[in-house]
């Protein structure tokens, strides 16, 4: 029957659920924000706090990067996942200061909640926050300090992939960042616009310790050779399979039926030969090397042996695609000779064992567009090895971010004190009620040093007045963690990606803004029945 009485509530079907004004919406979601926030405050800076975070999967991660935080986390709550998109949009499109944007989103909204339980209205506290958003962009641009003149200098790249690292890697951050360096400028193609990500990869070895890791020019395959015999191979001709190589296999179920031991015989013998042609055929192509992605029969095995052919076996398409890219191969789903255009070229495809571990590394150095690095990571254990691979995804992205634009400030909250210093003096200026959310919007950017301080165990006040001080007096400071003090940021040599920060500048603002236009919260009755009831008196079994 149609419900004909008045009020929002017989509007929808039942079940649904509806917060509005100040109390339930506004509030609300800035809390669930500021709770966000709070999780991934202490996991910023050099001696940030890791979480433990286990995924639906039951997988563990231990680790202070907050994207895979986020990530892992599956955060239901409508607002908070607005901070947490933003912060995957950071992690995506420059591959660091995701922490920033959450913490940032976080203070934001703490400082307007402060404003609205003063009295002002939202809408007046939103003013205030746009027009502060807008002349970020100008002020930093101003604090412009360092370029990177040369990109493939070595000791001035390995400089700015440290001060990414060290707050990831602490004591191991100097080893990576050079090997990093090394890895990135070694892959750089003649147009450095054409640099691609892709073309650093990791592998990951348990043993040894982090300072064991190396770079090999290369694409590196976690596995070793299936033909024992053929160890290396110079000038390789490949051909790429994706599919088993087995004579015998079919794509449909079939059932043979042997009355007598001649057929038997006759079956077995036609079968070697089948192998046989197969594998006589790849050799007469004048392949060398084989990549299989699928199984591979004895009998065909025993062949390749035979005819001295290198063959390495890849379970992942993900790797067998990226083999065949840098090859430039054409993939096969057929058993047959490959054609020439089908064939992948390689400098070298060898053997080598790494601890106890054999790997097999391609080589291809005739092609500037096809240069891969690999970096190759040691350590005890396979959580230390992924947290590892993380920080090293975020060095590639930094120095990618470095060949787009070499522009950079002072890190170490050195920049932060200067935008809330400046934001601060124009807030003076502004004669409407919006000057209080303008000078709040300046304040939240102590929030930085303050939780650099906090991490480090020094006081948080005393910290931020030095660096107010020591930047009215000409001198940008940041803090130096290692020495527990504030240091003049010249000497101190710790630099942030000016676009980098800025994005997330504007990504962390534009996250709060839209939380705090948020007025009403409707949320519709879920998808699907009522669950099963349990039957006490069913078996067990």
């Amino acid at each position: 029957m149609l419900n004909t009485s008045y009020g929002f509530q017989n509007l929808l079907k039942e079940g649904h659920k509806h917060y509005s004004g100040l109390e339930e919406a506004v509030l609300r979601n800035i809390e669930a924000c500021k709770e966000i926030s709070n999780i991934t405050k202490t996991s910023l800076g050099p001696n940030a706090m890791k979480k433990m975070v286990i995924n639906h999967l039951d997988k563990i991660f231990v680790t202070s990067d907050a994207a895979t935080i986020m990530k892992e986390m599956e955060v239901h709550h409508p607002a908070a996942k607005m901070v947490a998109m933003a912060s995957k949009m950071q992690e995506n499109e420059f591959g660091d200061a995701s922490n920033f944007v959450v913490t940032f989103a976080g203070e934001l909204l703490s400082q307007a909640e402060s404003l609205i339980k003063m009295g002002l209205h939202p809408n007046q506290v939103l003013l205030g926050y746009e027009a502060a958003s807008k002349k970020v962009g100008e002020l930093l641009n101003k604090q412009k300090i360092h370029e990177v003149k040369d990109i493939r200098d070595v000791e001035a790249v390995n400089q700015i992939l440290y001060s990414s690292l060290f707050p990831k890697l602490q004591s191991h951050a100097a080893h990576f960042s050079q090997k990093i360096a090394e890895a990135c400028i070694g892959v750089l193609p003649k147009n450095t616009a054409d640099f691609n990500i892709e073309n650093i990869r990791t592998a990951k070895i348990q043993g040894g310790g982090l300072n064991d890791s190396f770079v090999i020019r290369g694409l590196v395959v976690s596995r070793g050779t299936e033909t024992l015999s053929v160890s290396s191979v110079k000038d390789a001709k490949i051909a790429v399979y994706n599919c088993a190589m087995d004579t015998q296999t079919a794509e449909t179920k079939g059932t043979i039926v042997i009355k007598s031991a001649e057929e038997l015989l006759n079956y077995n013998k036609s079968e070697e030969e089948l192998s046989y042609k197969f594998v006589k055929s790849i050799a007469d192509s004048g392949a060398n090397v084989v990549v299989a992605g699928g199984s591979i029969s004895e009998l065909v095995l025993h062949y390749l042996e035979k005819y001295k052919i290198m063959t390495i076996k890849v379970t992942s398409k993900f790797e067998l695609r990226r083999i065949s890219k840098l090859l430039g191969a054409t993939t096969m789903f057929r058993i047959g000779a490959p054609t020439p255009d089908e064939f992948g070229h390689a400098s070298s495809v060898e053997l080598q064992e790494i601890g106890s571990a054999r790997v097999t590394v391609f080589r291809r150095d005739d092609r500037d567009d096809s240069k891969l690095a690999t970096l190759v990571i040691r350590g005890s254990s396979i959580n230390l090895l992924d947290d590892v691979e993380r920080a090293v995804d975020d060095g590639v992205h930094t120095f990618a971010n470095l060949v787009k634009d070499s522009k950079f400030v002072y890190g170490a909250g050195s920049s932060e004190i200067a935008l809330a210093r400046e934001l601060e003096t124009i807030a003076s200026s502004i004669t409407g009620l919006d000057q209080y959310s303008f000078k709040q919007y300046a304040k939240a950017f102590e929030i930085i040093p303050r939780i650099l301080s906090q991490n480090s165990g020094l006081n948080e006040d005393e910290i931020v007045a030095k660096l107010y001080s020591n930047y009215t007096s000409g001198t940008p400071c940041g803090i130096d963690v290692e020495n527990q003090t504030v240091k003049n940021s010249e000497e101190l040599k710790v630099y942030d990606h000016l676009e980098t920060k800025l994005w997330a500048i504007r990504l962390a603002s534009d996250a709060a803004i839209t939380v705090l236009r948020v007025d009403q919260i409707i949320i519709s009755k879920p998808a699907g029945g009522p669950k099963p009831q349990k039957n006490t008196n069913w078996d067990e079994e």
